[in-house]
């Protein structure tokens, strides 16, 4: 009688992409949280301050140009609605507009380091 493998795979991991997402700094805490429900478990924030002409802030009514940079890494198969989550807000939140777009990764180095991004640290798949 063979003995069947205990890891055996279940199918192939889901791929990764980076989320960046581009908010005034004042409305990033509640943009990390949207995300961050979606099972995103890490998130870098980066201070950047918009191009834009102050003349030209001004009659738009948006002074402030200082930004966050958000970027996190997203399950391939969760990014579409997370994409659509954040331009529902874009469009409805009061001075919360922004942008959002992903970027496949090609690979990532380790398992557990895999597992914690794609937030499947209980996944046998990798196994």
């Amino acid at each position: 009688m063979e003995k069947k493998n205990e890891k055996q795979t279940l199918g192939s991991p889901e791929k990764l992409k980076l989320l960046i997402t581009v908010v005034n700094r004042v409305k990033s805490e509640y943009y990390a949280d949207l995300i961050q429900s979606f099972g995103v478990n890490m998130q870098l924030f980066v201070s950047a301050q918009g191009t834009a002409k102050t003349q030209a802030l001004e009659y738009l009514g948006l002074n402030d140009d200082r930004k966050s940079v958000m970027i996190g890494a997203v399950r391939a198969d969760r990014a579409d609605e997370i994409l659509s989550a954040l331009d529902e807000r874009f469009k409805t939140i009061k001075n919360g507009k922004g942008i959002a777009f992903t970027i496949p990764m090609s690979s990532v180095i380790g398992v557990s380091a895999y597992r914690f991004l794609a937030d499947s640290r209980e996944d046998n798949r990798l196994l």
